[in-house]
């Protein structure tokens, strides 16, 4: 088989496929990457066996079908150092050479065969929603998972099937105990979807390697869930992964149920900016930053032996009785840097004991738990 391919346009591609294979396995053929090209379509596939994914690349034709395997380091560097426009990949008897205008390597040869199947997207009952929904509902509550942690199911995000009023909508939750994520959006649901299969948590990494995928803001994505894993379509790409085992908490129980307590309405750019500005003072050990709503402003204060003390005011349209609350300075930070900066939020303090709650009119809520004053 001999393929040509434009290298600038399988290189995105082979990146995003390397990010599944492990650097290291009991099976080395897994630290590698396959294309296969069949009807003329060519495809990457990559899987370490709990994550798969398969990308259809543009640029590259064959004079058949067949399939070759590409070793992640040596190839990708290939593509990556290399300069030439298009490469001419040749498969021999005893190896793969590779060829541009300027530059000849010789790889060794690997039997497709002994790569493992990479699941494709055949249902035809899934979950239907814009591609730059399921982009925010990643960004928004991926960051508030918690890989290190011993409660496994910690490590991903949550997906839910909920009935509103008008139709359904996915929840995305995630939370590492200490402050949670939920963002909220329409979707259709096509075919009969098994929704009865009990909990859907995806991987952190497994979501990463979708909003990854995620490349055309304009289209759908298509999600097709099954008992112990999940399919995802994402135009020219397909993500296949293992569901992770465990009880996820029960994160409405996390939201507080609280009637005639503030609520402040407020800037992202300028919170975000005095944010900054007081952590520069914080240190690993003393994260917290106090916040003190009263009075027309919010005051934010930072103190550490070590560094010193900071103070920042900026105006907010609360005149209430003085408010105050302890937070760690990057979970606020989290939460700040996923939104247009232009855009509003709406906080909810009680006092210095209770979760501060903070929402979006576009379905976004994020809870974060107060430090203990003493810090």
């Amino acid at each position: 088989m001999k393929l040509t391919c434009e290298r600038d346009k399988l290189l995105g591609a082979f990146q995003t496929a390397a990010t599944v294979a492990p650097s290291r396995s009991p099976k080395p053929i897994l630290q590698c990457v396959k294309l296969e090209v069949k009807g003329g379509v060519a495809t990457l596939m990559a899987t370490d066996m709990e994550v798969g994914v398969r990308i259809e690349v543009e640029g590259v034709t064959a004079d058949g079908d067949g399939a070759i395997i590409l070793p992640v380091h040596v190839f990708g560097n290939i593509l990556r150092e290399g300069n030439d426009e298009k490469l001419k990949i040749t498969v021999k008897s005893k190896g793969i050479g590779i060829q541009g205008e300027h530059s000849k390597y010789e790889l060794p040869l690997q039997d497709p065969e002994e790569f493992p199947e990479v699941a494709d997207f055949t249902d035809d009952a899934f979950l239907k929603l814009p591609s730059l929904l399921f982009r925010e509902l990643i960004r928004r509550t991926l960051f508030a998972t918690d890989n290190e942690s011993s409660r496994y199911a910690l490590g991903g995000v949550l997906l839910e099937v909920e009935e509103v009023s008008g139709g359904s909508q996915l929840v995305a939750v995630g939370t590492d105990g200490r402050r949670l994520a939920k963002m909220s959006g329409p979707i259709e649901v096509v075919g009969d979807v098994a929704l009865d299969n009990g909990p859907m948590i995806v991987p952190a990494k497994s979501m990463q390697l979708i909003e990854r995928s995620i490349l055309d803001l304009e289209g759908d994505v298509h999600i097709a869930p099954h008992a112990n894993d999940v399919l995802v379509r994402t135009g020219s790409s397909i993500v296949y992964s293992r569901l992770v085992e465990g009880r996820f908490p029960k994160w409405r129980e996390a939201f507080p149920s609280r009637s005639d307590v503030p609520r402040v309405d407020v800037t992202v750019g300028p919170m975000y900016s005095a944010l900054r500005q007081a952590a520069i003072v914080a240190s690993d050990e003393s994260r917290g930053i106090e916040f003190s709503f009263g009075g027309g402003s919010l005051v934010l204060k930072g103190i550490t032996a070590e560094t010193g003390e900071s103070r920042i005011e900026f105006p907010i349209p609360y005149d209430g009785e003085e408010i105050n609350v302890s937070m760690n300075h990057r979970y606020v930070g989290d939460f700040l840097r996923v939104l247009d900066q232009e855009s509003t939020f709406t906080v909810e303090v009680q006092n210095s004991e209770s979760p501060a709650l903070f929402t979006t009119n576009d379905g976004y809520a994020y809870v974060v738990m107060p430090l203990a004053t003493n810090r």
